[in-house]
């Protein structure tokens, strides 16, 4: 079995990534990320989200990912464009707000 946790210590190394931003990045300590190294089973959620910060594909490494990743996609439900969906409002109604208040800073700031 593949050690999750020593394919992630490389990937971060060979990015160059600094240990300390990451575990900001993650609001975890920088022990945290030293023992999560040690973890043989990191969870799948984890790895995703470190390869995210880093810029890093572990599919070739993990053969696990891809198949975890097409069923959070086939399982996720796109409401971005559904009109009759009320998370589409409080999307769209998130959004306006978050420009409305960028263009009040650029105002009175």
């Amino acid at each position: 079995m593949e050690h999750r946790g020593e394919i992630v210590k490389e990937a971060v190394y060979k990015s160059g990534y600094p240990i300390t931003e990451l575990a900001k990045r993650l609001s975890k300590s920088r022990r945290w990320v030293y023992l999560m190294f040690e973890n043989a089973n990191l969870s799948l959620d984890m790895i995703l989200l470190i390869g995210k910060i880093i810029h890093y594909d572990f599919k070739d490494e993990i053969k696990e990912i891809k198949s975890y990743q097409n069923a959070i996609n086939e399982s996720a439900f796109d409401y971005r464009n559904d009109e009759a969906n009320p998370e589409y409002w409080k999307n769209k109604y998130l959004k306006l707000l978050e420009e409305y208040n960028e263009l009040l800073k650029k105002r009175v700031g």
